[in-house]
């Protein structure tokens, strides 16, 4: 039987006093931030910590041979909006959140990314769990179809392609390891509709990632090139890391991130077995640190550039590792992990400076780009909530599942 009892996190008092510090300044931020965005959307920090802000209608798409991944982080302030609502109890964040959802809400008839999921998995969904408002479900499910849209079935599997409208080639051969904490969206498509459709193919996904994404020591590329008849890799290379076959730390976050969820919502053991030998990896090249370098392979003067949002997101992933994981000795361990790694985030990252607005410090949006570097990006910020949530508001802003009997 699932088991229901692994739902809370016990924390030490000096750790409740640190994060509700870090909640109530973020609650007062977004509360002075919100009422300046106007249409637009915070997506990272410029040099002198003010938001650089892109409308909800930026869609992804090619202008030539250059891609453009478009507002892929709108969505993500509407979930800071909504974990604001459950820490205050003060409305003003919840109509704020649902006025923000109409501007987001067109993007799920977006054709050409997998950054729906994304989208609408960090903010219509939530905000349904929240208000059991079903219009906000509708919109979910409208995404959910989109991404379904994206399978590319060959002759060995089946991926969903990550760019690019589905009749140009050059967004039917690839695919990204981000598209990982995609597939969140599709799970949740299945266990409100009921139909299974969207968790086989996101099982599909994760099957064919496995395959063709993990090297041999447990990292992973960024993007892989499949040849679309016989489903085999092509090529593995990057965008945003420091080369085609070094270890971006975002990457692998969004792998270990995808695999846990992909072993809740499945009940399969070996998704559970891939996110922790992906996180070893991990553990093994921070060598004792908490907060990793953008990429654990730059060299020179990139080395010391570190990406908080990676931390984030292996530190929400390391948490719900810990409350699924059968063995309580590693349970306890890879909570403990995560916890660290949040403490850390909170205590050393955290922006409690007002001329700051992002939250936190040192995120590494893309290098290569020279995008978003040392700043807060929205998606760091987001991830770093969600992982507060999961131990200040366990259930609250994403309801807790039973954990599943692994097999």
């Amino acid at each position: 039987m699932p088991d229901t009892t692994k739902n809370s996190i016990e924390l030490t008092g000096a750790q409740r006093r640190l994060f509700t510090e870090v909640l109530n300044v973020m609650a007062h931020k977004v509360a002075e931030d919100e009422p300046t965005l106007g249409v637009e959307f915070p997506h990272v920090t410029a040099p002198d910590g003010s938001w650089i802000k892109l409308p909800a209608s930026l869609s992804a798409g090619y202008s030539g041979q250059a891609w453009s991944h478009g507002n892929w982080l709108c969505g993500f302030w509407v979930g800071l909006l909504l974990t604001c609502y459950l820490h205050t109890n003060e409305k003003k964040y919840l109509i704020w959140a649902r006025e923000r959802m109409r501007l987001v809400a067109q993007r799920a008839d977006d054709p050409n990314t997998h950054d729906i999921g994304f989208i609408f998995d960090s903010s219509a969904i939530p905000a349904h769990a929240i208000t059991g408002e079903r219009w906000y479900a509708d919109i979910a499910m409208t995404a959910a179809d989109k991404l379904r849209a994206r399978i590319i079935t060959t002759r060995s599997g089946a991926y969903l392609a990550s760019w690019g409208p589905l009749d140009d080639p050059r967004g039917q051969c690839s695919s990204a390891i981000d598209t990982m904490a995609n597939l969140s969206l599709l799970y949740w498509a299945t266990n409100y509709s009921g139909d299974r459709s969207y968790r086989l193919i996101a099982e599909a996904h994760a099957d064919m990632t496995a395959k063709a994404f993990i090297r041999t020591d447990h990292s992973t590329y960024h993007a892989v090139e499949y040849d679309v008849v016989s489903g085999a890799r092509k090529r593995g290379y990057t965008f945003q890391g420091a080369g085609d076959e070094s270890a971006w730390t975002r990457g692998q976050g969004w792998a270990i991130y995808g695999f846990v969820n992909s072993a809740r919502e499945t009940g399969q053991r070996r998704y559970l077995d891939l996110a922790e030998q992906l996180a070893n990896y991990h553990m093994k090249r921070l060598g004792g640190r908490q907060i990793p370098p953008w990429d654990f392979d730059a060299m020179k003067a990139d080395a010391d550039i570190k990406d908080t949002a990676a931390a984030a997101v292996i530190s929400s992933a390391l948490l719900e590792l810990g409350r699924l994981h059968p063995d309580g000795a590693a349970a306890s361990a890879w909570t403990e992990k995560g916890l660290t790694m949040l403490e850390a985030l909170c205590r050393d990252e955290f922006a409690r400076e007002p001329s700051h607005r992002g939250l936190l410090k040192n995120s590494c949006y893309s290098k290569p780009h020279n995008e978003g570097v040392r700043s807060a990006t929205m998606f760091g910020d987001f991830f770093f909530t969600e992982a507060l949530c999961r131990v200040m508001l366990p259930g609250k802003f994403r309801p807790l599942t039973a954990v599943p009997t692994l097999a």
